[in-house]
């Protein structure tokens, strides 16, 4: 149970334990102030000791250090000074092992240039032998050489004259060959125009014949340019054209008449048409040029008295008749006044003019038969010097030869200065 008080001044009531409470607590503060003030000086004069003993602690402590150090550079500079004597003793140690070191490996290398010299000098010696043996060997080789190509010069020299008219006459040959395959390619040529010409100009039949007809007596004019060839016209009864055979002197010796068919198949009843147009006309000879040949002829022949050929063959045949009928005319007339002829002829051969004729074929003669002389004259010298540049050229081959078998020993080495693999004179 409280106890409560009164102000006497504001009569203000308060309980009596808060009055108590307040002193207590106003005493405390002040026991805990001096408390406090105690203890501050306390620890400040603690401190200030410490502070005290913590300077003499350094001076100490310096003093001890100053002294260390003293002693740790005396120390360092004797270890110094005997690490620097180790190492002077231990470089001169180290140069001393290394000069010996150098002049052990000067004097190896001087031993070893010695042995090396000796055998070069051993190497030398060996190689001057055999190239004085390679040298011998080639004068006996090159002894044996000049034997044998005295032996064998009459024979390579009758060798080489049959190789040159052999060359020449190959030649001439392929000369011929050539100019018979650029003929050969010339008629194919014109072979393919004429083909190429004819698919080009397809048509009827009728022009395709046409167009024939005229090729063939164009044909015929440009073969026989002195003879006449004459077109026969349309709606006249009678072959395509009419050759008229001519000899050198402008006569007439005979006919041929050409009938040409470009059709596939052939008809037995051209033979019999053209063999009435034969003896209605008077000819000598009928031919039929034809694309296809009738059973049984597959070229140029005769049938039933007709010619029958291709287009490609007529130039031939016509050739072959022309100069049947003009040797047959010819005949014929050397029949005529045979005994006038005769006497002619003898007057003719012991006439002067005969006799300056054959004068002058005679001069003519005589100067190619000379001039055919000194051309031979001209081609034995050149010939001849040829012969001895060849002979010089074999030479130096086997002086070649020999050089390179002598390096070369036993190892096999084509020298052939011809195609052939048996060269007796340079293979053996």
């Amino acid at each position: 149970m409280s106890t409560e008080i009164k102000c006497p001044n504001c009569a203000h009531t308060f309980p009596i334990e808060e009055v108590m409470a307040e002193e207590y607590k106003k005493d405390l503060r002040e026991k805990m102030v001096t408390f406090t003030k105690q203890k501050e000086d306390e620890f400040a004069k603690k401190q200030n000791e410490f502070q005290a003993l913590q300077k003499q602690q350094e001076l100490a402590f310096e003093q001890q250090q100053k002294k260390q150090a003293a002693a740790y550079e005396q120390k360092l500079s004797e270890e110094k000074k005997q690490l620097q004597t180790v190492l002077e003793e231990s470089l001169r140690k180290s140069i001393a092992t290394d000069f010996e070191n150098k002049l052990q490996i000067l004097d190896n290398a001087n031993k070893e240039n010695e042995e090396k010299l000796k055998s070069a000098r051993a190497k030398e010696l060996d190689f001057l032998k055999k190239e004085q043996a390679m040298k011998q060997k080639e004068e006996e080789m090159e002894l044996q050489l000049q034997r044998k190509l005295q032996e064998q010069r009459a024979d390579m020299t009758e060798q080489i004259r049959k190789q040159e008219a052999e060359k020449n006459s190959i030649k001439e040959t392929e000369h011929q060959l050539r100019v018979k395959e650029l003929e050969k390619q010339l008629d194919d040529q014109k072979k393919l125009a004429e083909e190429m010409k004819r698919k080009a100009e397809q048509g009827s039949m009728q022009l395709q014949g046409e167009v024939q007809e005229l090729i063939l007596e164009e044909l015929l004019r440009n073969a026989f340019p002195f003879d006449l060839v004459s077109e026969v016209g349309k709606g006249v009864r009678g072959a395509d054209c009419v050759h008229h055979v001519r000899n050198q002197f402008g006569q007439e010796c005979g006919k041929i008449i050409y009938e040409s068919k470009r059709t596939k198949d052939f008809s037995m009843e051209w033979i019999e048409k053209l063999k009435k147009d034969m003896r209605s006309m008077g000819v000598d000879v009928a031919v039929i040029v034809t694309q296809t040949y009738p059973k049984g002829m597959d070229c140029f022949g005769e049938k039933d008295g007709v010619w029958i050929c291709s287009f490609d063959e007529v130039k031939a045949v016509s050739y072959i008749l022309r100069d049947g009928i003009v040797k047959l005319f010819s005949a014929s007339k050397s029949q005529e006044n045979r005994g006038d002829k005769m006497h002619m002829l003898y007057d003719y051969l012991t006439s002067n003019e005969f006799s300056e004729q054959w004068k002058a074929i005679r001069e003519g003669f005589m100067s190619m038969k000379l001039s055919i002389q000194r051309e031979r004259d001209a081609m034995e010298k050149l010939w001849k010097a040829r012969e001895k540049q060849l002979e010089k050229v074999l030479l130096n081959a086997a002086h070649i030869r020999g050089s390179i078998e002598g390096i070369a020993g036993t190892d096999s080495i084509q020298l052939s200065l011809t195609d052939d693999e048996d060269d007796p004179l340079l293979l053996e």
